[in-house]
């Protein structure tokens, strides 16, 4: 994990196609490749752009030592003269990106890159590594965030995780998408953000009786006295315990500051409830109830229909590994080449399947606003040399289904282009703002959305559009390439 050079982390046929463009000097034109995804994860109504400032360390690290070079040659592939090439390489191109904690939608670029052709190919499996871990965690956090109303939601799924680095810039990710800290220490440690924690079963059992590991936790963490209840019997000692030591901490004159249980196991409904009324009865109707356990959205969701008194919860395995959706689906496609004259050439891919049709050219995006409410109206994937004119009306339409159209009046909306400057002639231009930052941002994103696309189940789509420029380009490549 300490290791900044990632060079080597690609597929291998990154530099097979590297060596390849190499060998036909006249092949390493500049061109666009898009990063996008095609579909929302967990069948949601969008996703969150996430793991930019560690893409920008990437590129920024992007260089081949004298062990890369020397394992390359003993692979028994690449030639000296290719080997000796690598030696100096940089990246020089640009790069453009969608913020970190920015609302997206599918099929939409996530990030663009112009370089030379090598440059581009080689970045391809890092740039996906990187931008589809932490958007899907990010997207996972705020389902589960937006399932708990405003209840405080606590990563911590370390252990659970698919290794350091996933568990790590997995909890990076999550709290960018709505947790208010996580259990990972490194994480706190490398991101500044909260790290949060109580105790574990092993606690309670090292001592000779509940009360007594109760009572000796809260001595030494007055000021953040979470209590687990459910190592014996929950209703019956656990509970009963937690407000004995709560008790005499009260008269002791100790502030009650941050206290309460926390539930880890049964029916977290039931168990909820009663602990609730028993804390209230005996004085501490402000004592914290979380909850753990396998928990995700949807258990989330449901225990809140139920009641639950529950204010508080801890999220493991099924947020850092997104376990119903374990992967973002993100892909990298050539847009473009630039011809001769110093002008792009758009490129397209076909296929059966109209969903992986690409998108040709060297775009941009813009968001459409409601003005009134401030809620995204739709996404405009249009030419970087397109403009628009907020008064005049505009008229968006379904790619996929050109004759359904809308027409908005002019001053009814507002557009923000979505896409800035990461890179540009291989500086980097950009500052990656800290992650609470990001996630104060992430927040007021998902404000714009409306509710029926945030819901769990059978979201409303926001709507991705193509300008008519590009739209028209897209059709006439398709023709020709139809025509053979």
């Amino acid at each position: 994990m300490d290791r900044q050079n990632l060079t080597l982390l690609t597929d291998l046929y990154e530099l097979t196609m590297m060596q390849g463009y190499f060998r036909n000097k006249d092949r390493n034109e500049t061109v666009i490749f898009d990063a996008f995804y095609r579909s929302n994860p967990c069948d949601g109504g969008f996703a969150i752009a996430a793991g930019l400032e560690q893409l920008i360390q990437y590129i920024k690290e992007l260089r081949f030592d004298d062990q890369d070079i020397a394992y390359l040659a003993g692979l028994g592939i690449f030639d000296k003269d290719f080997l000796d090439y690598l030696k100096d390489f940089k990246f020089t191109g640009d790069i453009y990106a969608i913020p970190e904690g920015t609302v997206v939608f599918p099929r939409e670029p996530l990030i663009k890159v112009i370089a030379p052709i090598m440059q581009a190919q080689l970045v391809e499996t890092a740039v996906l590594n990187i931008i589809n871990h932490q958007s899907l965690i990010a997207t996972k956090a705020a389902r589960v965030c937006y399932a708990a109303h405003g209840d405080g939601i606590m990563e911590f799924g370390l252990r659970r995780a698919q290794g350091p680095d996933a568990g790590t810039y997995g909890a990076r990710a999550a709290i960018i998408g709505g947790c208010i800290g996580t259990s990972n220490v490194l994480c706190g440690q490398l991101f500044d953000v909260p790290v949060k924690g109580t105790h574990a079963h092993s606690w309670i059992m090292s001592f000779p009786d509940e009360y007594t590991a109760f009572k000796t936790y809260a001595d030494m963490y007055p000021s953040a006295c979470i209590l687990l209840v459910d190592t014996y019997d929950t209703l019956k000692s656990g509970v009963p315990n937690a407000i004995r030591v709560f008790t005499e901490m009260r008269a002791a004159g100790i502030p009650l500051n941050f206290y309460g249980i926390r539930l880890d196991s049964g029916d977290l409904a039931y168990l909820s409830k009663k602990a609730r009324r028993m804390l209230d009865e005996a004085g501490f109707p402000d004592a914290v109830i979380s909850a753990s356990n396998d928990l995700d959205e949807f258990l989330i969701q449901s225990l809140k229909e139920q009641g639950a008194a529950i204010t508080s919860w801890g999220v493991g395995t099924h947020l850092i590994t997104s376990k119903d959706c374990p992967s973002f689906g993100g892909v990298y496609k050539l847009a473009a080449i630039m011809g001769e004259d110093g002008a792009f050439i758009p490129k397209i891919k076909l296929s059966e399947n109209s969903e992986k049709v690409t998108n040709p050219g060297n775009k941009t995006i813009y968001r459409i606003y409601e003005k009134e409410t401030g809620k995204i109206k739709a996404d405009l994937i249009c030419l970087v040399e397109e403009t628009f004119d907020e008064k005049e009306p505009l008229l968006l339409f379904d790619p996929h289904e050109p004759w359904k159209k809308t027409k908005l009046p002019g001053g009814s909306y507002t557009l923000r282009e979505l896409m800035v400057p990461i890179f540009l002639n291989g500086t980097c231009c950009y500052t990656s703002p800290k992650v609470m930052e990001i996630r104060s941002y992430c927040q007021e994103e998902q404000n714009t959305l409306w509710d029926e696309t945030r819901r769990l189940v059978n979201p409303h789509k926001v709507y991705v559009d193509l300008s008519g420029k590009l739209y028209d380009i897209k059709i006439k490549l398709l023709d020709q390439m139809n025509q053979g």
